[in-house]
């Protein structure tokens, strides 16, 4: 198979999609590998590196779309690239379709068939290409969190992990999930005081069972959360509904109860955010403020440590593409529910029920291709 990796063009998205020892993998499986030109030196990745692995260096993106049949992206086609991609040509990559009504006319316009990572489910319901990312993004989540707490940045000014004699500060995290044990992580590890709510209560046996003394476990419902927001410091918005849009948990008339400074980290974004105040930033402009409380709400952050999620993300995909490339998508998915689940779009049909219900779009089951 011809297997094509652009450059990425959201901003500062530094990430790529393969790295030189992904490229050697399916090289030496008889497949060809086009790389464009310097895609991966904002990972640490150089065309040298590429070429060693076997790769075809092309110097344009157009190029890179018109000859491969595989596409494989870190984030979202962006506009304009809603073009360069054709007919039955497959895209493997992060779509997040329900948080974006242009983005999914544009692939059904497309023909295309499109394989969002985020949605690639095992029989378990993990997430296993989701799962490096949210690991990443989660543990971003406590150091943006904690950077933004300061006040020359408009935070309450308070220190994470407090000092003798001071109280921590107090992070509420949403979602016992990827993203909300990370995070948890990272904050109990810089000693704040840190409560995880979620709705499933095995899942919060399991975290009060393997978590240190200073994180708590409670039952997530919007009059503990009103409650637990008024003298919270920091949030971070973890909640996913896999392929859908994500709940909302923090409404805009929870701001007023919220001291000033306090910090929001809405890693949900990517599926709509699960604060109502939420809207995509980027990492050149990240925060912005409403009633004084500071949102930071950007949709690609594991993008500002590019080597470590190319890495991790390269780890998580790469089988799943050897085995896309082997047998092509529909004989892959065949064999695979975890790639059957990962279709979104197939020649212009919905076959994802999520992103159809979303947009009230007609909706094909992915077996009618199969």
């Amino acid at each position: 198979m011809k297997i094509g990796v652009p450059k990425e063009i959201k901003n500062n998205e530094n990430r790529v999609a393969l790295t030189p020892a992904g490229t050697q993998e399916l090289v030496k499986r008889g497949h060809t590998v086009y790389i464009q030109n310097t895609a991966g030196s904002d990972s640490g990745f150089v065309d040298e590196e590429y070429i060693a692995a076997g790769a075809t260096m092309i110097p344009d993106a157009a190029t890179v779309f018109a000859v491969a049949e595989m596409i494989m992206k870190v984030k979202e086609p962006v506009e304009p690239e809603y073009k360069l991609i054709r007919r039955d040509q497959l895209v493997f990559t992060y779509f997040h379709f329900a948080s974006f009504e242009p983005l999914t006319r544009a692939m059904i316009a497309s023909s295309a068939i499109c394989l969002a990572y985020e949605t690639v489910e095992r029989i378990d319901g993990s997430l296993p290409l989701l799962v490096p990312m949210s690991e990443v993004a989660g543990r971003m989540a406590i150091q943006e969190g904690a950077k933004y707490l300061e006040k020359p940045l408009k935070g309450r000014g308070i220190l994470l992990g407090g000092v003798p004699g001071v109280r921590p500060a107090k992070v509420l995290i949403l979602g016992g999930g990827v993203v909300g044990t990370n995070a948890a992580k990272i904050a109990a590890g810089m000693g704040a005081d840190v409560t995880i709510m979620d709705l499933n209560i095995n899942r919060l046996r399991y975290l009060d069972d393997v978590m240190p003394k200073n994180v708590h476990t409670i039952v997530s419902n919007e009059y503990t959360i009103r409650e637990m927001i008024k003298d919270t410091d920091l949030i971070i918005g973890g909640v996913l509904v896999p392929g859908a849009k994500a709940p909302k948990l923090i409404t805009r008339d929870m701001l007023k109860t919220m001291r000033p400074g306090t910090v929001l980290v809405d890693v949900a974004v990517d599926q709509g955010g699960c604060i109502e105040t939420c809207r995509p930033t980027t990492h050149e402009d990240p925060t912005y403020i409403i009633d004084d409380v500071v949102h930071y709400c950007v949709a690609n952050m594991p993008g500002a440590v590019p080597y470590t999620s190319t890495l991790a993300l390269t780890n998580a995909t790469l089988p799943y593409a050897i085995r896309l490339a082997n047998l092509g998508w529909k004989n892959a998915a065949q064999e695979s529910l975890e790639l059957r689940n990962g279709l979104n779009i197939i020649q212009g049909a919905v076959v994802y029920k999520a992103v159809a219900d979303t947009f009230d779009l007609p909706y094909t089951d992915v077996k009618n291709f199969l």
